[in-house]
């Protein structure tokens, strides 16, 4: 049951975060985004890890996850620059989220 509140976790986390980028362009309305969504996040964090995700792999994957979905969004959403090392940067990311929970399984 912690996989779902994780998944709402990240999501809210982005959204967030692209909020903020909102903000800094002057449009302070995106601050209550901003608000909501760490809020959120949070939230979801806490009953992530009431339903028993331990919080090394529910924090690292939260975290990695959010970053590479920022990176890729930014991209779509603010045509902000996504080189191929960035993009080496998003796999190695899916990798090691990948090696946290095959981690957390043994």
């Amino acid at each position: 049951m912690a996989w779902p509140f994780l998944i709402v976790a990240i999501i809210f986390e982005v959204m967030g975060t692209l909020s903020l980028r909102m903000a800094a362009t002057g449009k302070k309305i995106w601050f209550a985004a901003v608000a909501v969504g760490y809020l959120v996040a949070f939230a979801m964090l806490v009953l992530t890890l009431s339903n028993g995700m331990a919080l090394g792999v529910a924090y690292g994957i939260w975290a990695a996850s959010g970053v590479a979905l920022t990176a890729v969004l930014s991209k779509a959403l603010f045509k902000e620059p996504l080189t191929w090392v960035m993009g080496l940067g998003i796999v190695l990311i899916v990798g090691g989220v990948l090696a946290i929970e095959i981690g957390a399984a043994h």
